[in-house]
């Protein structure tokens, strides 16, 4: 069922989706899209801020929030969690991750204009601006392309954004929806001090009060083995609205645009329950590692895409000098926590 009579797609979406073949996508193609999916423009901004004040100096403090992604950091390889949290190393834009951060504005933007004006070609004709937006905001970008004076590739990459567009019309009609929210910025404390914050892509909500939490994913439906990891972020934003409103989400919508296929999930209280003792053990085991600065290589497929090979020592490198102070009486056992997609 839908959650929006108004926000539910059109019935031949449905069976596109349906009858769609499902997409041979494992754990770590899946992973790879799903973190350039998580590059939205807020979150971007806010860490070229925190690597802006590595540079200028800013003394490094201990972790006080998690989200989604730093969450599946820890969880992917606890190393990396420490080098984009605490060290805050820089880390060099991709064109996919760009990408989907230039669709989802696109996709948010189109909702300023009128129901029936939310079209394909209207949709289309926002990415130069956004595009230029992006390259204002975030002037790292550039650089993707500076090594292509003709801009072929360039109108190749944004033909691909154009096509991920054009796509989501075949699985939603955003001339039938009209969000509560777009980009919201969501942040609770749960009673144990742990503060959760994140940012959803999108809220409907039905005129029953129903709720609906929708994600944009610019990558590959994940196959269904897989597709509990793809739901951890989505339960994560559960938890928090539920936290902050007392209300269940009635579903979770992610909306896969680059294989065409919508996955949801219809939570119920003991999933959030699960949720939540599983981010209390993930963030203990965070807290032990801060204090100890025991920061762990996981080595996995993944590890060919890192940024950080120079500095991880799989790979031969040092990680730099840990900036915290550590404690020094006996050093724990760290729980072995599973990857997203392992269950629990």
């Amino acid at each position: 069922m839908e959650t929006s009579t108004e926000g539910a797609p059109r019935p031949d979406s449905d069976r596109a989706a349906v009858e769609e073949p499902p997409v041979p996508a494992g754990p770590a193609e899946t992973a790879v899209e799903t973190a350039a999916d998580a590059r939205t423009v807020a979150e971007a901004a806010a860490e070229t801020a925190a690597v802006s004040d590595l540079v200028t100096g800013t003394t490094a403090i201990a972790p006080a929030s998690l989200s989604p992604s730093r969450a599946s950091d820890f969880m992917q390889c606890p190393l990396l969690y420490r080098f984009r949290v605490i060290d805050r190393l820089p880390e060099k834009p991709s064109e996919a991750a760009t990408r989907g951060t230039l669709v989802h504005a696109v996709l948010e933007r189109l909702f300023d204009a009128p129901a029936a004006e939310r079209t394909p070609p209207r949709a289309k004709s926002l990415i130069p601006g956004q595009w230029d937006r992006l390259r204002e905001t975030r002037p790292e970008v550039v650089e993707l392309f500076a090594d292509d004076p003709q801009g072929e590739r360039l109108a190749r990459w944004l033909g691909e954004a154009e096509q991920l567009v054009e796509r989501w019309f075949t699985l939603e009609d955003p001339s039938r929806l009209e969000p509560a929210e777009r980009e919201l910025f969501v942040e609770t404390e749960l009673e144990s001090g742990l503060r959760l914050r994140g940012i959803i892509d999108r809220v409907d909500v039905a005129p029953t009060g129903e709720v609906r939490i929708v994600d944009y994913k610019t990558g590959k439906a994940p196959r269904p083995e897989y597709s509990e990891g793809a739901l951890f972020q989505m339960k994560f934003y559960a938890l928090v609205v539920w936290r902050l409103k007392n209300v269940i989400p009635r579903r979770l919508q992610l909306v896969y645009l680059g294989s065409g296929q919508v996955l949801t999930y219809d939570p119920v209280l003991a999933d959030l329950e699960r949720v939540e003792r599983k981010l209390l053990a993930l963030w203990e085991a965070i807290r032990l590692a801060t204090e100890t600065g025991d920061w762990r290589p996981r080595p996995t497929k993944l590890c060919g895409w890192c940024d950080h090979q120079a500095h991880c020592p799989e790979f031969g490198g040092t990680p730099p000098p840990y900036p915290l102070p550590v404690r020094t009486a006996e050093l724990p056992v760290l729980p072995v926590l599973p990857a997203p997609g392992e269950g629990g």
